[in-house]
């Protein structure tokens, strides 16, 4: 398997498919999953011409299932450690959920010259938690469930996510795809309960304000407007509004994995957006 080793040790799990001098389009999964939820589109862009890259969270996946540095900075600070290892320039990042705020927080901070776009999808920016700054936000028992759940029975967990609120499979009339909710709940399993228990913390009460306040590259905001997990109205709605070069495109109708369920739809927008 092909592996870096960040600044403090841990072992990534990465892919790296296509042309070397091609331009680079980076994936970066949500939680709980792992660089596979990305095959559609990283064969989509490859066939496109285009070099992709998708690494495993720490802690998800194949990367090694260390105990600490499940937090926002150190998301970053890996994908940092990523692309100087394999000496990504002129890259489109594009995130899902909590890659997205993986996105924001890498793109904010990234050498010149590494970053092209970024494009956000379902993303948690800029804040998902209730609080007295964010009154509108999801109240923080609803993150302490998903704890308890986890701990209570993750495999099980793993399964009511995916065939509920996830894809939509709980709307009347959703057209239920076993093949999604048995991959998920592939992707989540294969990484570690740690991770994943201290990795709801960071996608839930990280803030990303002042990140997308500082990002100058052009920024495409794809979001399906029926998400469950991360509601437009608290996340989307308001990122585009800090944005200096964004760009806001929602999907009537559609959940929180609208880029799984819908990818013919999605990927016409993402490669209109890279090729821009």
């Amino acid at each position: 398997m092909a592996t870096i080793e960040t600044r403090d040790g841990t072992e990534i799990f990465y892919k790296d498919w296509g042309p070397k001098d091609a331009q680079p389009v980076v994936f970066h999964h949500g939680w709980p999953l792992s660089s596979d939820d990305w095959d559609n589109q990283m064969l989509v862009f490859l066939a496109n011409g285009y070099r992709v890259i998708a690494h495993d969270r720490r802690g998800h996946g194949r990367s090694e299932q260390v105990s600490g540095g499940h937090d926002m900075d150190h998301y970053a600070a890996d994908v940092a450690d990523l692309a100087a290892a394999l000496d990504l320039r002129n890259a489109v990042h594009i995130g899902h959920s909590t890659g997205g705020g993986e996105v924001a927080r890498y793109v904010a901070g990234a050498e010149a010259g590494r970053v092209a776009k970024a494009a956000l999808l379902g993303a948690v920016p800029p804040v998902m938690v209730q609080s007295e700054a964010n009154p509108d936000g999801i109240p923080k028992e609803v993150f302490d469930g998903f704890r308890a759940a986890l701990t209570a029975n993750r495999a099980q967990f793993y399964r009511d996510v995916p065939s509920g609120p996830f894809y939509g499979f709980n709307r009347d009339g959703a057209e239920v795809s076993q093949g999604l909710i048995d991959n998920w709940w592939r992707q989540g399993m294969a990484g570690g309960a740690k991770a994943h228990y201290d990795g709801i913390a960071a996608f839930s009460e990280t803030d990303f304000t002042q990140d997308l306040q500082s990002i100058t590259v052009p920024v495409l905001i794809l979001h399906g407007e029926d998400d469950q997990i991360v509601p437009i109205e608290n996340s989307a709605h308001k990122a585009i509004k800090l944005l200096r070069n964004g760009e806001l495109k929602t999907y009537p109708g559609l959940s929180h994995g609208f880029f799984a369920t819908h990818p013919d739809v999605v990927n016409a927008d993402l490669l209109a957006f890279a090729r821009k």
